[in-house]
């Protein structure tokens, strides 16, 4: 007898974990699992409506008494670089890009593990190890790329500076984790991941970069707020962000649907036609 798959994704909630943005809150999830033929279009329908993925998983932030973590993207027809992020792609026009299947290698997970002790040694990734990263590059059952960017060193040849796991969606790029050598902070290697993510999506006419979530209050998220053409997912909409400092309501109790309603509010991709 042949087994299928459910045609609708099933829902799950995570228990409460202490909130790795906003001080003496805690978080939970709402996630569904990325598998079989239905993950690349369950993958682009849900990421227009503020979720994520992690490996074989879609999740959105779905806490009990708080709705500040906003999903953030950034129009790229409408993007315009400011002075100093113009300065950063100058900055940094030695490097050279390198894009490849998801494949992880001893030198991502050097940088990787630098990168995390210099600036997450308390967050919830500091105790990977090289296994755990190569299943957060690896698995992955949608269209998903790694890009990376080096520089000339002197006689150290070309040197790993930056990495990026980047999904590609029908509507955009999805930074799904980047990570670069913390040493270098002139060079502000993060903004410039971006900065080329936009120059890639634009080459492919792609409309969007997705860049996570954007949360007002922590400064952890702050910078996203610095590009340009930035739009967030709220109240089951894009709006432009407007004034960063007017979203500090988010952070309200009332503010945020029970699991049932906002579970109700999800529109899907037609499964059935995948399949056929």
């Amino acid at each position: 007898m042949r087994h299928t798959l459910p045609l609708a994704p099933q829902f799950y909630v995570t228990a409460p974990q202490p909130c790795p943005y906003l001080p003496d809150r805690v978080e939970r999830k709402l996630f569904t699992a990325l598998q079989g033929d239905s993950a690349e279009p369950l993958n682009d329908t849900l990421s227009r409506q503020g979720f994520r993925r992690s490996q074989n998983v879609l999740y959105r932030p779905a806490c009990a008494d708080c709705t500040a973590c906003l999903s953030a993207r950034i129009r790229v027809a409408d993007f315009t670089a400011s002075r100093s992020q113009k300065r950063t792609l100058r900055r940094n026009r030695d490097l050279q890009r390198h894009s490849s299947t998801p494949w992880a290698t001893e030198e991502q997970f050097s940088l990787f593990r630098r990168y995390l002790d210099s600036r997450h040694a308390d967050g919830g990734m500091a105790d990977m190890d090289i296994f755990e990263f190569a299943a957060m590059i690896e698995e992955t059952p949608v269209r998903s790329r790694v890009v990376e960017y080096t520089r000339t060193a002197g006689t150290h040849g070309r040197v790993l500076e930056a990495v990026c796991l980047t999904d590609v969606l029908d509507d955009g790029l999805s930074l799904v984790y980047s990570f670069y050598n913390p040493d270098a902070a002139r060079a502000s290697l993060g903004t410039y991941i971006i900065l080329d993510h936009i120059r890639i999506a634009q080459e492919a006419g792609l409309p969007y970069v997705y860049l996570g979530y954007w949360v007002p209050g922590s400064p952890k998220m702050g910078y996203k707020a610095g590009f340009s053409a930035l739009d967030i997912y709220k109240r089951g909409h894009w709006i432009g962000l407007g004034d960063p400092n007017g979203h500090e309501q988010e952070t309200h109790p009332l503010s945020v649907d029970p699991i049932a309603e906002q579970v109700a509010q999800i529109s899907l991709p037609d499964l059935r036609a995948v399949r056929l």
